[in-house]
């Protein structure tokens, strides 16, 4: 990562970042792992509102990261965060204009493999990630948590795999192009957990094209 935003940054300063941002915004972590419920929730409940809402709270957890980690926090230690920032900001507008004002993004969880490795992505965000963040020794508020953007990221993917209908590509390029990312912190920082980021970019894209291939 270090190469990617082409400044010196040091592993301290970069857990000093989530600190920053999660005694800020506390209790707000809360908040947005109920985004993330809700959105579950409204998934399995199959309402008539149900897609429309979902793509919102989607955009809302994009717009999140980009507007208030990355632009917020983040653009403190790296410049390329506004980059960053910004591809976060049009990929949460891309939610909201697929998904709310065309409504072309369809929710249904269903027991065939996009579903079920979609639950595996969305758990691990949701819990398995911050358990593994633990288990190294990283606690709150230094720790990654949900809202920051490699969990929203996986999460994402998550809620695209149990769609069922063709998706439009282009909601599939920027959490692709931060998989990559955010993989290179892992390997930079040690930060295990966004291992799993990748496996979401390569597994998840990998099948929702797949799956949209398929008649």
């Amino acid at each position: 990562m270090r190469k990617l935003l082409k400044i010196p940054l040091t592993t301290e300063q970069f857990f000093q970042v989530f600190e920053k941002y999660n005694q800020t915004i506390f209790p707000m972590q809360a908040v947005l792992i109920l985004v993330a419920i809700a959105s579950v929730v409204l998934v399995v409940s199959r309402k008539p509102f149900a897609n429309k809402t979902i793509s919102g709270l989607l955009g809302f957890l994009w717009l999140w990261a980009g507007v208030v980690y990355h632009l917020t926090f983040f653009t403190e230690i790296s410049p390329p965060a506004y980059l960053f920032g910004a591809l976060f900001v049009f990929q949460g507008l891309l939610f909201l204009y697929e998904g709310v004002v065309r409504n072309r993004l369809s929710f249904r969880t269903n027991q065939k493999f996009y579903g079920i490795l979609g639950a595996i992505f969305i758990v691990y965000a949701l819990a398995i990630y911050p358990l593994i963040g633990y288990a190294l020794g990283r606690i709150f508020p230094t720790s990654p948590t949900f809202g920051v953007p490699c969990p929203t990221t996986i999460f994402t993917f998550g809620l695209l795999l149990w769609t069922d209908k063709k998706i439009p590509l282009s909601l599939l390029i920027i959490p692709v192009l931060w998989s990559i990312v955010g993989t290179s912190a892992a390997l930079s920082f040690g930060i295990k957990e966004d291992f799993g980021l990748f496996v979401a970019g390569t597994l998840g894209t990998t099948y929702i094209i797949w799956r949209d291939l398929t008649p």
